[in-house]
């Protein structure tokens, strides 16, 4: 099991690379605007990836649910499969063959987007 996390954990950085790119062209930023980023570590840092695997199974009786509160994430960008809004949590359905992929704190304020297309989500 430890060398299936190790694998895909280097998958999910190959991904999580490719998609600040793809979030960066969207900007308008140049190639190597992003890459002095990342190279200065302040979107991935180098050696800096953490992964938790949190499951809860359905509960005949939710409010007596224990676990996380909602809450962000100070990284750049969470993989995950459910978000907060408006009060409620909305389960996101994946595309077969797909990642949902969200925003976090640092790449919000590291990039400085005045008009905030990308934006965190509590989940």
């Amino acid at each position: 099991m430890k060398e299936s996390l190790q694998e895909y954990s280097i998958e999910l950085k190959s991904l999580a690379l490719k998609i600040l790119n793809l979030i960066a062209k969207a900007l308008g930023m140049k190639h190597e605007e992003i890459e002095l980023l990342l190279k200065e570590g302040m979107l991935l840092e180098e050696g800096l990836q953490s992964m938790r695997l949190t499951y809860y199974p359905p509960c005949p009786q939710p409010e007596l649910v224990t676990g996380l509160c909602h809450h962000s994430d100070p990284v750049s960008l969470t993989m995950l499969l459910q978000i907060k809004e408006n009060d409620a949590w909305v389960p996101v359905l994946p595309l077969p063959n797909a990642f949902i992929v969200k925003v976090g704190d640092i790449l919000e304020v590291r990039i400085r987007i005045n008009i905030r297309l990308y934006c965190e989500l509590p989940h």
